[in-house]
């Protein structure tokens, strides 16, 4: 089969999305299917093509206001020149799944949106509201859609009037429940993402104040750690809050692991990777009861918070701290994410 995959980024860009796409279009490769990647994150550098392990990748030239939305009406044109059998585009917040939707024709069209209603910024806000209506016929034009969340498809119901296929995020199981613990010579608690306001690290830095048995570790990189760092120093907190920035994929599971807890308060999440990555590797969790980071609070392993006040916290991390057995069951593995997609495909 020959499958089209458009998605604003591509790895070497890091995030959820980003991973999502990788792993599922490398899989497909090794299963025997013809996979292109179209993305528009060619920046300054123009368009190019390349392929990485085995998946076609042709970037092209978009506008990224912000870091978001990727504006690049050439999009609609690679697709409507590209064969293939299914269009597959991903996330409804950047502009490159209305282009694939304008240029698929009569081909099989999926969608996964990675929809989670709304932004931490008041523009994307503004942005979001005035592309809606193109944005939900984009999203209705599919021939199917696929949710990664029981929280995102009830939301795509209610938003869009679609009938979502709910397909979790994967993951390599193996890799994080045989992960060998980091030693460090005092307790900490993690986390992994993006260092972005509306990910809501600066509460794990506050609520630091409220937990002297442990230190703060804090890996992934963004504009926003220098406020970040400013906000534990105004906590009285630096020395016990350490900024990893990137961290190898090899050195996560080993950091996961060796965790008291893991904590995101994150406010907007489709799905919530750094959740399940946890959990699998055998570290009960903190989330927000925000978004769908709410659908996690029905694990044993997990313990929601209501809002972000530090005593709430820091409360929550010792009691997630007592928990045992945490991983998941409803934890899948990314081959079981492509048998379940190329049924949909099908």
């Amino acid at each position: 089969m020959k499958i089209l995959q458009v998605t604003p980024r591509y790895p070497p860009q890091s995030g959820g999305v980003e991973t999502h796409v990788r792993e599922v279009s490398e899989r497909l490769v090794n299963r025997g299917h013809d996979v292109t990647v179209v993305t528009a994150d060619a920046g300054g550098d123009g368009f190019h093509r390349e392929r990485r392990n085995g998946v076609r990748v042709r970037r092209l030239r978009g506008v990224a206001p912000g870091g978001a939305m990727h504006i690049c009406p050439h999009v609609a044109r690679a697709v409507r020149q590209a064969d293939a059998d299914v269009v597959h585009a991903h996330n409804y917040h950047s502009f490159p799944l209305f282009f694939a939707a304008l240029g698929v024709g009569d081909r099989r069209f999926v969608a996964t949106p990675h929809y989670h209603g709304a932004s931490a910024s008041s523009i994307r806000d503004r942005l979001l509201s005035l592309y809606h209506p193109v944005g939900r016929w984009a999203v209705r034009r599919a021939d199917r859609v696929v949710a990664v969340s029981d929280w995102e498809r009830s939301h795509l119901e209610a938003d869009f009037g679609v009938d979502a296929t709910v397909i979790p995020n994967g993951l390599e199981r193996d890799r994080f429940a045989s992960a060998t613990a980091t030693e460090r010579n005092r307790p900490y608690v993690l986390t992994v993402g993006r260092l972005e306001e509306y990910k809501g690290v600066q509460h794990a830095i506050r609520a630091l104040s409220e937990l002297p048995e442990y230190d703060l570790l804090v890996a992934g990189s963004g504009d926003y750690r220098d406020e970040l760092e400013q906000i534990a120093a105004r906590a009285g907190v630096s020395d016990r809050v350490e900024f990893l920035g990137y961290v190898a994929d090899e050195d996560l599971p080993g950091l996961y692991a060796g965790a008291a807890a893991y904590v995101t308060l994150s406010e907007f999440e489709a799905y919530g990777m750094t959740v399940a990555e946890a959990l699998t590797a055998g570290t009960p969790c903190v989330v927000l009861n925000a978004a769908a980071l709410t659908d996690w609070t029905t694990e044993p392993g997990v313990v929601g918070v209501s809002d972000t006040e530090s005593a709430r916290v820091a409360s929550a991390v010792r009691e997630a701290s007592k928990r045992t057995n945490p991983a998941a069951e409803t934890v899948i593995d990314w081959d079981t994410v492509v048998e379940r997609l190329l049924d949909v495909y099908a």
